[in-house]
């Protein structure tokens, strides 16, 4: 007996599917993903269908991208009937929506939509082989001084038109009208097909804006904090690129890398990196780890490339970036951009991309890091083009598409407005550093503390004469050697976790195992940690709200006097310790300092902010560590 073709889908389309499917009449709509990037844009749209009896959802892959890992587990995770090309090319559908022109789009049956899968069409790329519709790597054909410049992925007849010269979509879907503009001029038989939708991906951005303090607080932002990201398209000439074999190529990122950790201090700056999902899929999730330890432990977040970018680029003060969608869309917000890679030969020069690319502010590679950041956010005007072109109309993407696909298929539209997902709240990553960090303190009066925390190898004592410096090393750090050397020593812990046995019970282990350190802190909380210093009790050291005569200029959404938690515990563990050590480690001046902070409170600086810290005994005083 046969039970159809080995591997193809039985329900709810198949050879003998209206023997078993239970709702057999559906419209069939079926979601073409070239790659993971693709697929990014389709999921902003599948829920305009949703609640519609009358729609079955289909999927599937080309099969013809070179950055194919990763795809087959993404279409998984969306629950769909996921069929194998050749059985989705027999299939009759009454819907294909695609965000790519890769595969072999024309023999699919029903209405076909293609959308981009970025700020338009900007990009220039070899034309694709006859075979499959799959672009090159390249952007220019040919070689040496007789180049002939790529077309433009999307708008050229490459990609738009069959083998018999007719257009390959029926609906090619823009965001504005200066795409259709450059269309006409570059294939003009398929300027008939062009319907202006708007951009859901950018709507969704949009609709998100009020949480943008969530957003912050999930990536472990701290209030003062500037969250600056690393963004990177793929490709050798990008921001993470190598440079590849040009002449004028570099290696961009290696060197922001080293600047990060030397030039910010981690209670003043948190980095993240938002990478295209080529980088991520091409080279594999787990060499993407591992080319950014260091930087990880250094308290670098890698943001997820399909489920948390748009949170952070909502979340960021800056970003660095390229010649990439996601670069344009932060400019698109008002964020501060720096150029750290320009390949403007890799661009339509006609694009609203290139022009911002042209005027906006670039990396110096040869200057300091943190000065260009702090230059470009006091200093920064937003250009006006990326807020003009990414969409025509704004908020209108839901109701735009919706219509189209429903006009497509025949059919009439629900009867229930039109919406897109609203973007989640990520999980929380906290910002850890795990890598040992250099602390440069200074007392500025009884009982208060400038601090800073470096996660690279600035400072030096001697560059400051007021100054001092002592290590501070979190107890799970992969530098074990360090441990030996550190003055302070902390992690992070439920207060209550049973393995540590208590905060209590895990400082007095620490210090008896790291004879050199002073002090050792269990943080429980964003605003609590519990302290022991060696030969004391353990206290309990806690961030009080902060007043708005003591908060600086307010760039939070949030009120000065909820602000409880703006630096790290382990930042006002180091500042105690600096304290006690103010002048030398003298046992009796350093007890004399302890009461009168036990008494009185400690004053924390970070940067430009004022922290407020209850110190409070978890033991009679005579309990000694």
């Amino acid at each position: 007996m046969s039970y159809g073709r080995a591997g193809w889908v039985r329900v709810p389309v198949g050879d003998d599917a209206a023997r078993w499917a239970t709702r057999g009449t559906c419209l069939r709509v079926l979601v073409v993903v070239h790659n993971v990037t693709a697929a990014t844009r389709l999921l902003d749209v599948l829920p305009l269908f949703d609640d519609d009896l009358r729609v079955q959802l289909l999927v599937t892959c080309t099969g013809s991208s070179a950055f194919a890992a990763g795809t087959a587990e993404l279409l998984a995770d969306t629950g769909i009937p996921v069929l194998p090309w050749e059985q989705a090319a027999e299939t009759r559908v009454d819907l294909v929506i695609s965000a790519s022109f890769g595969g072999q789009l024309d023999v699919l049956s029903g209405q076909l939509a293609v959308l981009s899968h970025g700020v338009g069409y900007t990009k220039r790329l070899a034309t694709p082989d006859t075979g499959h519709r799959t672009p090159d790597t390249g952007h220019r054909i040919g070689a040496g001084a007789g180049v002939v410049p790529a077309p433009v992925f999307g708008l050229a007849p490459p990609w738009l038109l069959s083998p018999q010269g007719t257009p390959v979509a029926d609906a090619l879907v823009l965001s504005h009208p200066e795409q259709y503009e450059r269309l006409c001029l570059a294939c003009p038989e398929a300027a008939p097909t062009a319907v202006l939708a708007g951009d859901p991906c950018y709507d969704r951005i949009l609709a998100a804006r009020p949480y943008r303090e969530r957003f912050r607080r999930a990536l472990g932002v701290r209030p003062g904090q500037r969250l600056v990201l690393l963004n990177s398209t793929w490709s050798p000439e990008s921001l993470f690129g190598d440079g590849g074999k040009a002449p004028d190529g570099g290696d961009v990122v290696a060197a922001l890398l080293d600047r990060v950790a030397d030039e910010f201090p981690v209670d003043e700056y948190r980095f993240a990196a938002v990478l295209h999902p080529n980088i991520w899929h091409g080279h594999g999730p787990g060499q993407i780890r591992a080319w950014l330890d260091r930087a990880r432990r250094g308290g670098m977040a890698l943001i997820d490339p399909l489920r948390g970018w748009r949170q952070a680029l909502l979340a960021a003060d800056a970003v660095i970036g390229d010649h990439g969608s996601v670069t344009f869309y932060a400019a698109a917000l008002g964020t501060p951009v720096l150029l750290g890679a320009v390949p403007l030969d890799a661009l339509d020069p006609d694009a609203p991309i290139s022009a911002f690319m042209r005027e906006a502010p670039r990396l110096d590679p040869g200057a300091p890091l943190a000065a260009q950041i702090e230059e470009l956010i006091g200093r920064h005007r937003p250009l006006p083009g990326p807020a003009e072109f990414t969409t025509s109309v704004p908020g209108e993407s839901a109701v735009r598409l919706r219509q189209l696909f429903y006009s497509m298929m025949g059919a009439p539209e629900p009867g229930r407005p039109a919406s897109l997902e609203p973007l989640p709240l990520p999980d929380h990553e906290a910002a850890t550093a795990t890598v040992p960090l250099r602390v440069l303190s200074r007392v500025l009066g009884p009982g208060e503390v400038a601090i800073r925390r470096w996660a690279g190898s600035r400072p030096e004592a001697g560059s400051d004469p007021d100054s001092e410096l002592h290590i501070a090393v979190h107890e799970d750090t992969r530098d074990v050697d360090q441990l030996d050397l550190a003055d302070v020593i902390f992690r992070e812990g439920a207060p209550d976790d049973p393995r540590f046995g208590s905060p209590s019970v895990w400082t007095a282990e620490v210090l008896r195992r790291h004879r050199g350190c002073s002090l050792a802190a269990y943080v429980t909380g964003p605003s609590a940690c519990v302290v022991r210093v060696r030969g004391e009790a353990p206290l309990r050291l806690e961030a009080l709200p902060v007043t708005d005569a003591e908060a600086p200029s307010a760039t939070e959404d949030v009120s000065a006097a909820e602000d409880v938690s703006a630096a790290a515990p382990a930042a006002y563990a180091s500042a105690l310790h600096a304290w006690l050590t103010t002048g030398g480690h003298d046992p009796a001046a350093a007890g004399r300092r302890l009461a009168r902070t036990v008494a009185e409170g400690l004053a924390v600086r970070t940067g430009a902010r004022l922290h407020r810290v209850r110190v409070v005994p978890l033991a009679p005083p005579e309990a000694k560590g």
